[in-house]
């Protein structure tokens, strides 16, 4: 029988954080779930649906949780978790893992990383199995080239927030096109496997008077010599989310968004795969939030590791320094 968390530690009072509160309730209904304030200020009873609220992370963790979540600005996760990960306690942290490898606090993490999960979550949904499956299985023969887009208008994420004082628009909370879409370039190290290097560029198109970039442009290299193109946004009206693989025998076609896959055969022919457009997309997060329960009690793997999601930041990392030197940027291996 599977065990089920008794104590859970929530650090966070945003919509993600939210979500997972109300994910453990349902879940694990007898589990006691705390929350704390990512920013140390007093919380009342009504604002979370949190069984419980601790005034600090030390007072929360004077009774240990069998794991916390750490659901607070990208800005604070290195911070969060260490904090967590000095009591020997699992953490799940939300993406990204951080804001750069360059931030001192990152190399603190690796002697805990064994306890580490991040909420990749794109990982989780049903069609994204399906591709990497076609992918594993070389339905598509050799890929000469790939395509992974996203775009959805910034203004429309929350309606009836202000997305300008949201952690997305926020420069100093680790906002950004680049961090906040950067479930992309988790899915595609995880399909693909290592990339060998790199070239990006970053653009702020002043549409939205934010101070981070709202387009990111990449090209990224596998080791097996193939291109992969990356296009993310804060800017597009429809939303989209969309990836394309180019293989000597079919073509890819992954709808993220109707969680549907297709394959495109020689002579025209168009083949439904997978469909499920009606899919509950909050079951994602409770099937990665059943897998860390598992993980946290040593009952198997997380496959979003610590390892995959630094990986992540190294990408992220190169992009960066791409843009700055208008340069190619070879991708850094991490022991």
């Amino acid at each position: 029988m599977r065990k089920a968390p008794e104590r859970v530690l929530i650090i966070g009072t945003g919509s993600i954080a939210q979500r997972h509160m109300r994910n453990l309730g349902s879940q694990f209904p007898s589990a006691v779930v705390v929350c704390v304030s990512s920013t140390g200020r007093s919380l009342e009873k009504s604002e979370v649906p949190a069984t419980e609220i601790s005034a600090s992370i030390e007072d929360a963790l004077n009774i240990p949780p069998d794991f916390a979540i750490v659901a607070s600005p990208a800005n604070l996760h290195l911070e969060h978790a260490l904090k967590i990960l000095m009591r020997g306690i699992p953490v799940l942290v939300e993406k990204p893992l951080c804001i750069s490898l360059a931030d001192d606090p990152y190399r603190l993490l690796l002697e805990g990383r064994e306890k580490i999960g991040v909420g990749y979550n794109l990982r989780f949904l049903p069609s994204a199995q399906v591709v990497k499956n076609l992918l594993e299985k070389k339905e598509l023969g050799d890929i000469t080239a790939a395509f992974a887009e996203v775009g959805q208008y910034l203004p429309d994420w929350r309606p009836g927030a202000d997305y300008k004082s949201g952690v997305s628009g926020q420069k100093k909370l680790g906002g950004g096109a680049l961090l906040e879409l950067s479930h992309e370039l988790d899915y595609l190290q995880w399909i693909f496997g290592n990339f060998t290097q790199l070239m990006g560029t970053t653009r702020n198109s002043g549409q939205l008077g934010i101070d981070v970039e709202d387009n990111v442009d990449a090209m990224l290299i596998t080791d097996q010599g193939g291109v992969v193109h990356v296009h993310l946004d804060f800017l597009q009206r429809a939303p989209s989310r969309t990836f394309k693989a180019v293989g000597d025998k079919a073509t890819l076609l992954w709808d993220i968004l109707r969680n549907e896959v297709s394959l495109l055969l020689p002579g025209g022919e168009r083949r439904l795969i997978y469909s499920d457009p009606g899919y509950d997309r909050n079951q994602m997060y409770t099937d990665q939030l059943n897998a860390f329960v598992d993980f946290a009690f040593g009952y198997g793997r997380f496959d979003s590791s610590f390892e995959s999601a630094e990986r992540v930041m190294g990408l992220v990392d190169a992009i960066r320094a791409s843009d700055s030197s208008r340069k190619w940027i070879a991708i850094e291996e991490r022991q």
